[in-house]
């Protein structure tokens, strides 16, 4: 049964409502072991720490047992610290770490057709469909997966399947999945559902994980001010809340421009964003906005390093974000390997480049300026850009700054900007 909560006004939906829809969500249902797998920290605005807070509680009130599994997908586990943020009274010692190189089971593959077909050529390789072990175990009467459906740069709009196969994910999805994102084009993907990818893991989905009862939560919010708004809550056992989702998030979480910005200025919570591997949504998110030959300047206080792992983080030192060809030029290098090995790096270096098109201007405290331009970004000192683009003066959108129009974006992760002279339907 799905149960659809879209709110009434643009204040969202409160909370009576949505403990209101996930209380029903569990009705007639006998439960003995759950499974929640929530997104990490860097999704906090998705309300899915409030929703697992709900779920948690009403759970072990009726003696059910209930393990969380954050969906880290590559990304470092949720601190002691980000966990009472997001979740609450949850204990932290509740939480199971996915591993995503080491805790996973392989389910099939997405044949090689079937990828050649999706991505219309450019992909051939067939593409293993692994999900951490626990997904798989027969014992949970349940798997509960809440989170946003938001503007993505690699699938189109985040979540659903998505939450298995890259959050909670093995290597080799991982990987080709991002390089199938970037070959196929991000411009051609963001905001949009029935994407390469999004086919891609629909695919894996049905054929691999369909039997399984994964009840899906996702919410469709905006932030503005910093404060979580629910505009829309979409629950159900199908792909039908997805698609719903979808249509409300276009609605909600994408902005158009009626021209290209010249200047662009984008702040990244330094609670959230502390790499370039995060942080780089402030490139992916408003690229299809920016002018030919404009500026994007990112004030990054928390930026301090580029990758979420060592491995990673060594490689976008070594090969840098210069752009899409020559990301793929290099890729298929025979001294290359360890870029063949992490696809899914040499993806992300395609998708943190302008492609030369505009200039990225990273404004660090903890990284030295050779060290941010060694990776192919221009850097400037933060406290000197953040005296003159402060954060807590201005708003969002357009802002003029010493004579200067600019546009301010204090949070690249809930939207895509899109120049609407360029959009094509």
């Amino acid at each position: 049964m799905d149960i659809f909560k879209i709110a009434n006004t643009e204040a969202g939906l409160t909370n009576d409502e949505i403990c209101a829809a996930l209380a029903q969500s569990l009705e007639g249902r006998t439960l003995k072991n759950v499974l929640i797998i929530p997104p990490d920290f860097t999704r906090f605005h998705s309300n899915a720490g409030f929703i697992t807070q709900f779920y948690y509680k009403t759970l072990t009130a009726q003696g059910v047992k209930v393990d969380i599994l954050p969906a880290l997908g590559t990304h470092v586990p949720v601190s002691e610290s980000q966990w009472k943020t997001m979740f609450g009274d949850i204990p932290y010692s509740t939480m199971l770490v996915h591993r995503w190189r080491e805790d996973v089971v392989k389910l099939g593959e997405v044949p090689a057709d079937a990828v050649d077909a999706i991505s219309g050529g450019l992909w051939k390789d067939p593409v293993d469909v692994e999900v951490n072990k626990l997904i798989m175990d027969d014992k949970y009467d349940l798997i509960i997966s809440p989170g946003q459906v938001v503007p993505h740069e690699v699938i189109g709009m985040a979540n659903h399947a998505k939450n298995l196969f890259v959050g909670c994910g093995g290597a080799d999805m991982i990987n080709k999945s991002h390089m199938i994102g970037a070959v196929c084009g991000m411009e051609k993907a963001m905001g949009r559902d029935h994407t390469p990818v999004r086919q891609l893991f629909d695919y894996a989905f049905e054929h691999y994980v369909r039997q399984r009862p994964i009840l899906w939560v996702l919410t469709v919010n905006t932030a503005p001010g910093g404060k979580i708004t629910s505009h829309g809550l979409f629950i159900g056992e199908g792909r039908n809340c997805l698609t719903e989702a979808v249509k409300l998030a276009q609605q909600k979480n994408i902005d158009y421009v009626e021209t290209g910005i010249k200047k662009c200025v984008v702040y990244l919570d330094p609670s959230e964003f502390t790499s370039t591997w995060l942080g780089n949504k402030a490139v992916y998110r408003t690229r299809m906005a920016m002018a030919d030959g404009g500026e994007l300047i990112i004030l990054a206080p928390g930026v301090k390093h580029f990758g979420e792992d060592g491995t990673v983080d060594k490689l976008i030192r070594k090969y840098g974000y210069r752009g899409r060809l020559h990301t793929l030029e290099v890729f298929k290098r025979p001294d290359a390997d360890d870029l063949r090995a992490n696809m899914g790096a040499a993806a992300h270096l395609i998708h943190g480049s302008s492609d030369g098109r505009f200039s990225i201007t990273y404004c660090v405290k903890e990284i030295t300026k050779e060290e941010v331009e060694g990776v192919g970004f221009k850097a400037a000192d933060y406290d000197e850009m953040a005296a003159k683009y402060d954060p807590t003066k201005l708003k969002y959108g357009y802002n003029t700054v010493d004579g200067e129009e600019i546009y301010f974006i204090p949070n690249p992760a809930l939207g895509l900007w899109i120049n609407r002279e360029k959009f094509q339907g």
